[in-house]
């Protein structure tokens, strides 16, 4: 099984980036806005995310951890057709008002994880941009 393992530095408040990772139904969207187009519950612990290339993946929630500010998921059905996925976001805070933002997916078969290393990257990109920018407004 590949492990694909990405971390970065958000010049936000912990508490800030949780807000937005620990929404289960609109994080995604939040997250990422541009990049995914759509998260809405098909289940009470199910999520259905559409990215802007057409990907629509189904997304179980496995544990949602306030006080640890972890996030854990498991695809269990999408375009790309991984056998197994799962996934860990967690926030740490990094410094006054930093925070680290730890994604970790674990994912069969091995070949996915270079697709999921970039739209991770991509995903990163996206995140640290949207809430630095809101950061920004707020202070």
């Amino acid at each position: 099984m590949a492990s694909v393992q990405k971390e970065i530095i958000i010049d936000a408040d912990p508490a800030d980036v949780w807000a937005i990772i620990g929404d289960f139904t609109n994080g995604p969207v939040r997250m990422a806005p541009g990049f995914v187009t759509d998260s809405r519950l098909d289940e009470p612990d199910v999520r259905v995310v559409t990215f802007t290339d057409g990907t629509v993946a189904r997304e179980r929630l496995i544990a949602l951890d306030d006080e640890t500010r972890r996030l854990v998921f498991s695809i269990i059905g999408d375009t790309m057709q991984p056998t197994h996925d799962n996934a860990s976001m967690q926030v740490f805070p990094h410094g006054d008002d930093r925070s680290r933002f730890v994604w970790i997916h674990d994912v069969q078969p091995d070949h996915l994880a270079i697709p999921m290393g970039g739209a991770m990257d991509h995903g990163l990109s996206i995140f640290k941009q949207t809430v630095e920018s809101s950061s920004e407004h707020l202070g």
